[in-house]
């Protein structure tokens, strides 16, 4: 697996059919909620014969698109799990949750790649080199290893250790402040559960992002004020309201001018928030959350140096309850070890000192 040919593929590889590998793409597009369904299906009935069928044949099938579409990074990430569902349809191993959670990341990962390839952006980021390599070595492990090497795979690639029996986190209580500040935050509580209320994906939406929030910030030992970023949390997206509903809850890819909209709305609710007093420092966040440290973000293009730390945590939660969404029509939710796979690949959308105290956070949600 540690040949030059096999590394050079995977850190660099070449696009030497374009028009095939957008044809894989389209048809992993297709084929990747039915292998999710397959497994969701599988983890509660993990003895059935036609299931694991399924499954081994939908990976085959991957695999075969990689190699007809000439996409050489496809056939080196889906070998070694055809290779492990092949034992797994002959009865060799168990199907485990741990072997679902390595198949989903690695076809998460596989899904990262074609888009990095397809944009013509760097892999490195993504660490196939110890997806490809761990699993390699996995797939011909005794039966009773599996489970462990799956752990250390999943550590190396997405940088924490899935949990197996982690306790529900007790969400913290942001200090309340003078009775005005209490008052305020309760009206942009309302707002934002206004906003929840527009479509049903959102429900809980604020809650979720709440706890995220605060769990972050007290894991870097708390340097953002809570109540500032509680008012954030409940702020940041009011700005959507103010747009027609066709842009912001529009189903698929978004055109030109639909994104030019969305870009619109922090500075919205940062303009409805800066008319009260006291709230500066929410202000700054909500205007800077869709901001990068690189200077690609918007509305301001603003740099890592100007980007406030409480902005730079909103970006993250946000992100991720966003991914969370994205894949909620697949028939069952994403787990949430995917989900973070896939916010540690983003690795010039957010603040590196803030992703290792997010990933701290998350850690204990797993399972």
């Amino acid at each position: 697996m540690a040949d030059s040919i096999t590394l050079g593929a995977l850190l660099n590889p070449r696009v030497t059919d374009r028009e095939g590998l957008d044809d894989f793409i389209e048809n992993l597009t297709d084929k990747v909620p039915e292998i999710e369904r397959d497994i969701a299906r599988l983890k509660r009935s993990p003895h059935d014969r036609d299931l694991i069928a399924d499954l081994f044949r939908a990976l085959h099938n991957v695999k075969g698109d990689s190699a007809l579409c000439k996409v050489e990074v496809g056939v080196l990430i889906a070998h070694p799990i055809e290779t492990l569902l092949a034992r797994l349809r002959n009865g060799e191993i168990a199907f485990t949750d741990l072997l679902a959670e390595i198949t989903l990341l690695a076809l998460d990962r596989l899904e990262l790649a074609v888009e990095a390839l397809a944009a013509g952006r760097s892999l490195g980021h993504l660490k196939l080199i110890e997806l490809v390599g761990g699993l390699d070595g996995m797939a011909t492990l005794p039966a009773d290893a599996i489970d462990e090497r799956a752990v250390e795979i999943i550590e190396a690639v997405t940088g924490f250790r899935p949990a197996q029996s982690a306790k529900p986190l007790q969400p913290k209580v942001a200090p309340r402040g003078r009775e005005a500040a209490s008052n305020d935050l309760k009206f942009f509580r309302t707002l934002s559960l206004q906003l929840e209320a527009r479509a049903p994906q959102f429900k809980g939406r604020t809650a979720r992002l709440l706890r995220l929030a605060f769990d972050t910030n007290a894991a870097a030992g708390s340097p953002v004020d809570a109540t500032q970023l509680e008012a954030a949390v409940y702020l940041h997206d009011i700005g959507m309201m103010m747009l027609p509903e066709t842009v912001w809850l529009k189903p698929g890819n978004l055109s030109d001018d639909d994104k030019k909209s969305l870009h619109a709305h922090p500075a919205f609710a940062a303009g409805l928030l800066e008319r009260m007093s006291g709230w500066a420092e929410a202000t700054t966040m909500v205007a800077q959350h869709h901001e990068m440290p690189d200077g690609g973000g918007y509305p301001a293009g603003a740099g890592d140096r100007d980007i406030v730390a409480g902005a730079k945590i909103l970006a993250i939660v946000d992100a991720f309850e966003a991914v969370m969404q994205k894949h909620s029509d697949r028939g069952h939710s994403r787990s949430l070890l995917r989900a973070i796979a896939e916010i540690n690949a983003c690795d010039n959308q957010f603040a590196p000192e803030w992703i290792g105290h997010f990933n701290g956070v998350v850690r204990k949600m797993v399972e």
